[in-house]
């Protein structure tokens, strides 16, 4: 499926106004669905539907499932595949199913938050936001992270964002080593897609907890993204913009560091700052 897609515009500027073929991202609606229960007694349920762009959808299924609490680890999971009876070919691409172990206990009332998720939404109600916190560890990492070292993190994201230099319509979520490396990159139309994409990439690879990265994000910094961020066991969330008040919260309260603000060659520490090795120009 293309991230990609073309639109004609009329381009209105300094001189006459001109039509002309643009470049667009890609938005569709992503269905999750699990299959769970004991043998011969299997269910299959629909538990989100997101609007996403295409591409790495398993890494995003995984994600979710992860940091939503649903699965704790990634032999949890028996197989996951497109549905093949999901009707034509394009919604095909569209449900993915995850077969779940046996032994998976899932409890329905914690995740009715999620039936629906739009491309730029974050948690509502203090039900939900309790029930997010919920399964949060509180980090003990040792990371200690250079502030040359976070200067330096949003060009080297920009430089892999491949479809952003096409659309300007994406977010980032790239994972850091302590040393500045990008281990990890995902792309989506969603801030929070695109970091679950990153911990399902994650999951795969076996390298959760992430105690020994930090995570930059090109937009703000949601409640959402810190919990998800937490439930993966990253000690250090930098983003390009903001943070809300609930994020400085949540974050404070689990023991991580968050930035913001980081661009320019500065950012704000909002909490955390002894996980930060910086100079003391005064």
């Amino acid at each position: 499926m293309n991230k990609v897609g073309k639109a004609e515009i009329l381009k209105i500027g300094k001189g006459a106004p001109v039509f002309r073929p643009d470049l667009i991202a890609v938005e569709e609606p992503l269905e999750i669905r699990i299959g769970f229960g004991k043998e011969g007694k299997r269910e299959q349920r629909s538990i989100s539907v997101t609007m996403r762009t295409p591409g790495h959808d398993f890494e995003l299924a995984l994600g979710f499932l992860f940091t939503e609490n649903i699965i704790s680890a990634y032999d949890e999971v028996v197989s996951i595949r497109y549905c093949q009876d999901a009707g034509r070919q394009e919604e095909r691409e569209n449900v993915v199913r995850v077969e779940l172990s046996p032994e998976v206990q899932i409890d329905f009332k914690k995740i009715e938050r999620h039936f629906y998720t739009s491309s730029s939404c974050g948690v509502c109600s203090k039900t939900s936001i309790d029930a997010v916190k919920t399964g949060c560890p509180v980090l003990h990492s040792s990371l200690k992270v250079d502030e040359s070292i976070i200067h330096q993190a949003p060009a080297i994201l920009r430089r892999e964002q491949q479809v952003f230099e096409y659309t300007g319509g994406l977010h980032a979520a790239g994972l850091f080593s302590q040393q500045g490396e990008l281990i990890i990159m995902r792309e989506d139309v969603g801030r929070h897609n695109a970091l679950d994409k990153l911990v399902g990439a994650a999951l795969v690879k076996q390298m959760i907890p992430l105690a020994d990265y930090f995570v930059l994000v090109s937009g703000r910094a949601s409640f959402e993204l810190v919990q998800k961020s937490l439930m993966a066991g990253i000690p250090l969330m930098a983003a390009v913009g903001a943070p809300s008040s609930l994020a400085v919260a949540l974050a404070t309260d689990f023991n991580m560091t968050l930035l913001g603000f980081v661009r320019n060659l500065s950012f704000n520490v909002y909490c955390g700052r002894e996980r930060l090795i910086y100079e003391n120009k005064n």
